[in-house]
């Protein structure tokens, strides 16, 4: 060490000392940063410089705090939380002139909530450009975590407890989706079902992960035939093959035009569900994300309910919007999103 070093350290060095810290890796603490690995070691020969010791054992893997480096971390922790304060604060004498908003949001959010939400968000915000990229959520959450995105619509919230804040938007429940018709309903389901195709979601989707294994867990085999990543293409092939699949209210709802040609009814296997949230980055936009989330779930009350309305079978009890905000610190959610 430079017993020579100036007395000096910046923010970027006490987040880049977090990042290494909550990844366990100066290459993950990289690419979540958006900096060079050599940037990053960088920083952290700055701040050992600075405190004139060791700060990190790079000999464990995953990468862990010496004492004093841990002492850092919370003394870091503490001065990267006031000044997320004071930029708070100053955000919200600032939000009426936002530059740009940007979204990411999960495929079935985005068709019947995001024009909505965006329309209603300009009117408040007339001067704001808002944008928004959709897809399935473990690449929404990606795109957050590497700031391409200002908010997040996801069913999978990022793994770091510190930054961000995670605002419930709704949970809903898998349904059975089948081909109308094909069911005799005063038969065992199971049996029946298993002699017809089943159209699964993609297995690189979280989603369909979370189907794959449920239905192992009922030691239910279902053959590969068909498997897509859109809700819109699962639920035409479903009609067009005489078949079934399961899926949440707002896959469903994403293919409304298919209601005169399945069924939905309560599924036979036992209960499946996933949340969806609203992610932000802990102190960055003040109290916009608390009023986005709130007028997401005003949409959701209004668009979904009216919506499945276009499924008369299905059940009443398969979607519920919820309304407490909850922390990234919080348990994960026990079911993943699409």
């Amino acid at each position: 060490m430079n017993p020579e070093a100036p007395l000096d350290v910046s923010l970027r060095a006490l987040r880049v000392l977090v990042a290494v810290d909550e990844t366990g890796s100066m290459a993950k603490a990289a690419e979540r940063l958006g900096a060079s690995a050599a940037a990053v070691s960088q920083q952290i020969a700055n701040l050992e410089g600075f405190a004139r010791t060791r700060l990190l054992d790079r000999s464990e893997r995953p990468i862990r705090p010496t004492p004093a480096g841990a002492l850092l971390l919370s003394h870091a922790r503490k001065v990267l939380m006031a000044v997320a304060e004071a930029q708070a604060q100053m955000m919200e004498l600032n939000l009426s002139s936002l530059p740009q908003l940007r979204f990411a949001v999960i495929d079935d959010f985005d068709a019947s909530i995001t024009p909505r939400l965006i329309n209603a968000l300009h009117g408040a915000h007339p001067t704001t450009a808002f944008s928004a990229v959709s897809g399935r959520s473990d690449f929404i959450t990606d795109l957050f975590v590497r700031r391409e995105a200002d908010l997040a619509i996801t069913g999978l919230p990022p793994e770091d407890p510190s930054s961000y804040d995670v605002l419930p938007l709704l949970t809903e429940t898998f349904a059975l989706v089948v081909a109308k018709g094909v069911l005799d309903k005063d038969a065992a389901p199971l049996p029946q079902l298993q002699q017809k195709p089943f159209v699964h979601h993609n297995e690189k989707m979280p989603i369909g992960r979370l189907v794959e294994q449920h239905l192992r867990r009922h030691r239910f085999s279902a053959e590969r035939r068909f498997s897509f990543e859109a809700s819109r293409s699962i639920l035409a092939m479903v009609a067009m093959v005489g078949g079934w699949t399961l899926g949440t209210p707002l896959n469903i709802l994403d293919s409304a035009r298919f209601a005169a040609e399945v069924e939905v009814l309560p599924s036979p296997f036992t209960r499946l569900s996933r949340s969806v949230y609203l992610v932000t980055r802990r102190g960055e936009l003040g109290e916009l994300p608390a009023r986005v989330a709130a007028l997401s779930r005003q949409l959701l009350e209004e668009s979904v309910a009216s919506g499945l309305r276009e499924f008369p079978e299905m059940p009443s009890n398969l979607f519920e919007v919820l309304s407490e905000p909850v922390t990234a610190a919080a348990s994960a959610p026990a079911a993943a999103g699409c």
